[in-house]
């Protein structure tokens, strides 16, 4: 598959941010890269990258983005622009840490999930909840072409079939097929603490060695998860 060339904004260039900036760059994709200290602080990665990289704030990210990828500390998901981000597909790395993040009512009651509270922030987005299942190292190292028999899957959801199909197509382009697990209110299947969160892409729970993971075996994880769940 031939993906047209994108610009990718990115909210928050830390492991999973930087390491998504890395794979699009090698795409052929361009990146707008921003975070919370300021442009002059992004200088040695956008060297890194090369002239398809370049820093800017977050809301210069947002607005220069044809997809926004937010990957910031859920604690300050609420600092992310609202305006320029309107119409645009925004892709949500973020997991809840309570010792990071301090403790939050509705995700602690099950009332909403993570990325149902940036969709609420974001009221004229249509997000789709991505990468945040899988390290960054791995998700460097497990990237493979196209009909690649090794290419791993990553879970993806959302409300929007238009902006999961153009999420899947980022994916494609990065060196990953995408399973969709469904809407963002199932998005919890694969967020911190589950069978689908990061051991998926590692051998026998050894972080050093990763491993490709196919749609059966994250199907599985995502059905023992509910599982889990429904036994609580």
């Amino acid at each position: 598959m031939t993906t047209t060339p994108l610009t990718l904004g990115l909210i928050g260039a830390g492991n999973i941010g930087g390491t998504v900036a890395r794979l699009a760059v090698a795409a052929g994709h361009d990146v707008v890269l921003s975070n919370s200290r300021g442009p002059e602080t992004l200088a040695d990665l956008v060297e890194e990258l090369g002239p398809r990289a370049r820093a800017a704030t977050a809301a210069e990210a947002a607005a220069a983005g044809d997809v926004v990828v937010v990957s910031v500390p859920l604690k300050a998901y609420a600092d992310v622009p609202v305006e320029p981000l309107a119409g645009k597909v925004v892709l949500d790395t973020n997991n809840y840490y309570p010792q990071r993040d301090g403790q939050i009512a509705e995700l602690d009651d099950e009332s909403t999930t993570v990325s149902e509270l940036l969709q609420a922030h974001l009221p004229t987005s249509h997000v789709v909840k991505a990468f945040n299942n899988i390290y960054s190292l791995h998700l460097l190292s497990l990237a493979r072409p196209s009909g690649d028999p090794e290419r791993s899957v990553l879970a993806i959801a959302g409300d929007d079939a238009d902006a999961k199909k153009t999420a899947s197509d980022l994916l494609d382009s990065l060196g990953y097929d995408a399973h969709d697990v469904g809407p963002l209110a199932e998005g919890w299947r694969y967020q911190r603490d589950t069978p689908a969160y990061v051991g998926l892409y590692v051998d026998n729970g050894d972080f050093e060695h990763p491993v490709h993971a196919d749609g059966a075996r994250l199907d599985g994880l995502l059905a023992q998860a509910k599982r889990y769940r429904d036994m609580e």
